[in-house]
């Protein structure tokens, strides 16, 4: 299987296609795109003209979806921790989903790590923009001295600054920022805000006539 996916990550786009719904029973659009890159999780789900660009890494998945017309740039490594294992790590989270969830219009830019040992939730028309920004569903529990893991939501037409660092358990709301180099550590609920600084905090509120907030095309030129 390992020589499986070596070859098909090489082959053509037609014939990668082919291969990854007939041996692999992925859903894939006619429209959608995967580029030089190793993603191979349980199940993958690619809507109209989603894409995957080069040199990116997903691997230790259960889902991956990503939606109408929303991509992933490149060189992102995304990981997870699959269910339904003999371990001992998070047997304790019968419940719990390894999945990456990419609604509509999204796009997760370059050279970012998606720890996605719980379920990761991206809305619509977000932007994980800039680089090295650190989404981590799982740490150590400290109290219990177990592996630990919580969701992470990021509601629809939200901006993640450069940088930042979101743990599990946290959720940034619609319509809001999270500045450049930020640590986002808890689950905020008030949309329309911009939130930044370590830890995150309300800095101020965001008008709703803002552009990207009433943006129909996900792509900002």
């Amino acid at each position: 299987m390992v020589f499986l996916k070596l070859i098909t990550v090489l082959l053509p786009w037609p014939l990668k296609r082919w291969v990854l719904i007939h041996f692999f029973k992925y859903e894939i659009h006619p429209s959608a795109r995967i580029g030089l890159s190793w993603i191979y999780p349980k199940k993958l789900i690619m809507d109209l003209n989603s894409s995957i660009g080069h040199f990116n890494v997903a691997v230790h998945l259960d889902l991956i979806s990503i939606g109408n017309q929303s991509t992933i740039a490149r060189s992102n490594w995304i990981t997870g921790f699959p269910t339904n294992t003999n371990s001992k790590h998070f047997s304790h989270q019968n419940e719990r989903k390894s999945s990456l969830i990419i609604g509509q219009h999204s796009s997760i830019t370059k050279k970012h790590h998606i720890d996605c040992t719980n379920v990761i939730q991206i809305g619509n028309f977000v932007t994980i923009a800039g680089y090295s920004s650190q989404l981590l569903t799982h740490s150590i529990n400290i109290e219990l001295n177990i592996q630990d893991s919580h969701p992470i939501t990021i509601g629809d037409y939200c901006f993640v600054g450069t940088a930042s660092t979101i743990l599990g358990g946290a959720i940034l709301p619609p319509y809001c920022v999270l500045g450049a180099s930020s640590l986002l550590n808890k689950a905020f609920t008030i949309p329309y805000r911009l939130y930044g600084g370590n830890p995150a905090r309300e800095i101020k509120e965001l008008s709703k006539d803002y552009k990207y907030f009433t943006r129909e095309v996900g792509f900002v030129f």
